[in-house]
């Protein structure tokens, strides 16, 4: 959500605390009855409003639950003390070299040095090769940006900075990637209210590594046309990626909806921190929960084929 410094101030609307946060609305009236929290104010038509402190709490509060806190445990909880609960989380996380590596890419983002940033991931690709550049170094570095941007350590234009050079990296070496255009057949996009390019964009690149064809038609295509289109174009699978931002609950009955227009033979496939443990409740999906799975996913759906060619043949 693109917002001045001063506009980010004031007290939102639910509807605009489920775009920020990534919480559904429903999500928030249970809390606010079961836990006393949130507590927005009303307005003079009796609409809630979020008080900016709140809004902050909840961002954080978010990031925790993605790691496996329970909300009894969290929304108790001020400001101060999620905060360190996220730091504790964050510091065993990461490894020595990963930490010093982050650190040091913040610090040119916080000094707005776009260029020397850019120039600075392109040497560690260069070093470590897409698959590692991906899982070793921008997975984590995408979580300490966001951790950083939800303590307040870092703006929203400097937030928009980094996602703009990662993904001019990206882009730039999936064109380079020396595919070979071997089968499965993916097809990555996004739902409708899904603008975030960035996960889709990682996909692609281990998916290019792994010697996958893919074709990526950007973000947020109706839903009804990426099952016509996946169908028509003879794809094996279709990827979907979810943000933070896109309400867990929302994105599991979306999910769960496309699967049953989608053909039975194309698998799909999806990812992203709004889906985390949620696996349960999605049916025929295969849930990318780490993206180191992606290797694995890609050897399945070919052995499984090979198989199945094993047999036609005989």
């Amino acid at each position: 959500m693109m917002l001045d410094f001063e506009d980010s101030q004031l007290p939102m609307r639910i509807a605009e605390v489920e775009r920020d946060t990534g919480l559904a609305k429903e999500t928030l009236r249970v809390w606010e009855r079961r836990y006393q929290f949130p507590k927005p104010e009303r307005d003079e038509l009796g609409e809630r409003l979020y008080p900016f402190t709140q809004v902050e709490q909840l961002r954080v509060i978010r990031r925790l639950l993605d790691n496996g806190f329970r909300p009894s445990k969290v929304l108790g909880k001020n400001l101060g003390q999620l905060h360190e609960m996220l730091d504790s989380i964050n510091q065993s996380h990461l490894t020595h070299e990963q930490t010093v590596r982050c650190a040091s890419l913040l610090k040119l983002l916080r000094l707005h040095r776009g260029a020397e940033l850019r120039q600075a991931l392109n040497h560690v690709f260069a070093r470590e090769g897409l698959r590692r550049f991906i899982i070793e170094t921008i997975a984590p570095l995408n979580k300490a940006v966001g951790d950083a941007w939800v303590r307040g350590e870092l703006t929203i234009p400097e937030e928009h900075l980094y996602t703009e050079q990662v993904q001019n990296v990206l882009r730039h070496a999936i064109q380079n990637q020396q595919g070979v255009d071997d089968r499965p057949n993916i097809l990555l996009t996004t739902f409708p209210d899904e603008a975030h390019q960035l996960g889709i964009l990682m996909v692609e690149a281990l998916c290019l590594a792994e010697g996958a064809n893919c074709l990526s038609l950007g973000t947020r295509l109706p839903i009804a046309d990426i099952a016509k289109y996946a169908q028509e174009g003879n794809f094996d699978v279709v990827a979907l990626s979810f943000s933070g931002a896109y309400p867990s609950q929302v994105a599991v009955r979306d999910l769960n909806q496309f699967r049953e227009r989608l053909d039975k033979n194309i698998e799909l496939w999806a990812g992203g921190q709004a889906l985390y443990r949620k696996e349960k409740r999605l049916h025929g999906i295969r849930v990318v929960s780490d993206l180191d799975h992606i290797q694995s996913l890609i050897k399945s759906w070919r052995d499984v084929r090979q198989v199945d060619t094993s047999r036609s043949v005989a």
